[in-house]
């Protein structure tokens, strides 16, 4: 396994680890058969799934760090880094294809430093790519979080994310 596909969380988050398994005990009796759901769980409260957690997991079901890690791996729901605060998502679809979503994709890349499925440095946005969102009729579109932005390109949506980054400045 490669060290930097897993990222841990940080000792301040410690406290926020140790709630989630007490909420694990409380709702699982940590058989075998319940890791997905208690992967889910894990996910759903911390965002992704650090290794640190996947080991604590594999203790509590009585698997191996290595079967744990298989069915985490498998499974293209779980996440092994964290997400940023506003999620992208780029059509590829076609329609959106033809009408220019792979220069929104690219600007989107060069300016953000980010490939699909990468979140950035400060945790702001992560970046990810859909086959279609059946929204042919308003392409190229992208998704912001779950607003549906139609009839993009470039510039738009730069605006769009710089906006973002500034109601996200902290005074």
């Amino acid at each position: 396994m490669e060290a930097s596909r897993f990222q841990s969380l940080t000792k301040e988050d410690s406290f926020e680890i140790q709630q989630l398994f007490m909420q694990i005990r409380e709702s699982f009796q940590g058989r075998p058969e319940e890791l997905i759901p208690v992967l889910q769980k894990a996910q759903k409260n911390l965002g992704y799934l650090p290794e640190n957690v996947l080991l604590e997991i594999a203790r509590f079901t009585k698997l191996s760090a290595a079967a744990v890690f298989g069915v985490a791996t498998f499974f293209e729901q779980f996440r092994f880094h964290p997400i940023g605060k506003h999620t992208i998502r780029v059509c590829r679809g076609t329609a959106c294809h033809v009408r220019g979503s792979h220069k929104i994709l690219d600007e989107i890349e060069t300016r953000l430093h980010l490939t699909p499925g990468e979140t950035s440095d400060d945790r702001l946005f992560t970046l990810e790519t859909v086959a279609c969102f059946g929204s042919c009729a308003l392409a190229p579109v992208v998704l912001v979080d779950d607003s549906v932005k139609g009839r993009m390109n470039p510039s738009e949506t730069l605006k769009t994310l710089e906006n973002i980054r500034k109601e996200n400045v902290e005074p």
